[in-house]
Formats: structure tokens, sequence, C-alpha cells
């Protein structure tokens, strides 16, 4: 990877999961030794296939170079794009992440790519997570929502990030991701694995205010917010096939 694709890890200042009442229910410690094993290298082999990565990230400076506490987002991302969204990303965030048995497993995992986990999600949980992230986000930190998580349908648009955004007064930005060469689960998600030495292009959006008068009428722009993000997808493959 280049310098320039790589832009400098600015992480602002921000609690860590233990400082978070809802970044994790149960904990590590509720796993099992082997499943604490598996996460661990598994992790550290996502790191390896990532080094591997050609990574180009658009859009993304003038996020990482903010003060540290300052100008919070909450970022959009699709569920099966989360691994090469978040392996570039390197701004501490706290992730959206379900109350379902797979959660704590997830949650360890984003961890080792510098986010931490806040459990619960528009299906269980949702109403206190939002809260708590909503809570987060006006103290300074970023939050990542994945729109169509943890059920599906795949790139379906959830009101939860529209919501979470009016609460706290903060802006949306959307991340995509594609790559050239990829191997795709059969999971509801389509989850995406970029091969070794991919090309991987990451886009980042403008950051979209939400001026709505109340919290409903923020909800209410699922379509339109979803209509942007599907935009954003194709966009994102234009700027991998000029770069091929």
């Amino acid at each position: 990877m280049s310098a320039d694709q790589q832009p400098s890890a600015a992480q602002p200042a921000a609690q860590s999961p233990s400082e978070t009442p809802a970044a994790s229910k149960g904990g590590p410690a509720a796993l099992g030794w082997k499943v604490r094993a598996a996460i661990l290298l598994g992790g550290t082999l996502l790191k390896v296939l990532g080094w591997t990565w050609r990574l180009r990230i658009v859009g993304r400076d003038a996020l990482a170079a903010r003060p540290a506490g300052t100008d919070p987002v909450v970022f959009t991302l699709w569920h099966g794009q989360m691994l090469a969204c978040l392996y570039g990303h390197k701004i501490h965030t706290g992730v959206l992440i379900s109350e379902h048995r797979d959660g704590e497993i997830i949650s360890q995992i984003v961890a080792m790519f510098g986010a931490f986990g806040i459990r619960g999600s528009s299906s269980r949980g949702g109403t206190r997570a939002l809260l708590e992230a909503a809570r987060i986000a006006r103290q300074g930190t970023d939050i990542a929502f994945t729109p169509d998580g943890p059920r599906g349908p795949r790139y379906s648009y959830a009101p939860g990030p529209l919501i979470l955004a009016h609460r706290a007064g903060v802006p949306i930005v959307t991340i995509t991701a594609h790559a050239d060469r990829l191997w795709q689960l059969k999971s509801w998600d389509r989850f995406e694995i970029p091969k070794p030495f991919a090309r991987v292009t990451v886009l980042y959006g403008a950051p979209q205010v939400l001026e709505d008068a109340d919290v409903r009428d923020a909800a209410a722009r699922v379509d339109e917010f979803s209509a942007d993000m599907q935009a954003k997808v194709r966009a994102v493959a234009d700027l991998a096939a000029a770069r091929a």
C-alpha cells in the first residue's frame, strides 16, 4: 500500500469499551477458552490477509484530520462489507452489534481492528443501544451502524442510524467498499472477504446533516438514504474500475 492510500490514523479521544456500559454484555470472560483462541487466531489471519490488499481509501482525509473528540459522525456501512470497511478505517469508533448469541464474538473481532462494540440492534435491545450510542456520540465518539443488520434482508435500510443521528445531532457518512477479487459467503448478507492481493477501494461519502423537525420525520427518510447507499455502492465500483 502506498502512503497516500493510508491516511494517518487520527483517533478521537473516546471511551474505551470498558468505560462504556453498553459496550459489552458478558465480555470475553463469558466465552470459553476455545472460542477466545479461535477469535484470536481468526482475527490475526484477517489482519495478515488485509496486509496483502492493495488498499485505496477515498474521502477519508478530512475525517481522519479532525481534532480529538470533535465533530463526531454516524458511519453507515452494509453488513456484508464490514471487513473491508473496518480494516482500513483506523478511527476509534463504536459499532452497533447484535445482542444475539454471536454478538460477543463479533464484538471481540471488531476490537482487534480498533473499534468497540455497543450491544443491541434494531431487533433486540434497540432502544437501549440507540440511547447509549447517542450519548457516546454527543461526547465526541463516532458510531458505525449497519442499516441492514443483524438479519437483513441484504441492503435493506432500517431507520436506526437516522434516529441515532437526529437524536445526537450529528451527520451521517456512508462507507462502501469494492474488491476486484473476493470470496462471498452464502450468508444472508453475502459477506465479502477480499482475496489475497486484491485491489480494495473504500469510499467515504460527504457528511449528510438531518435537519428534520422531529425524529419521526428523520426516520421516514429510509428510502432516500437507502437509495443513496445503493448509489455509493455503484460509485465505489466505478472508482475501482477506473483504477484497474
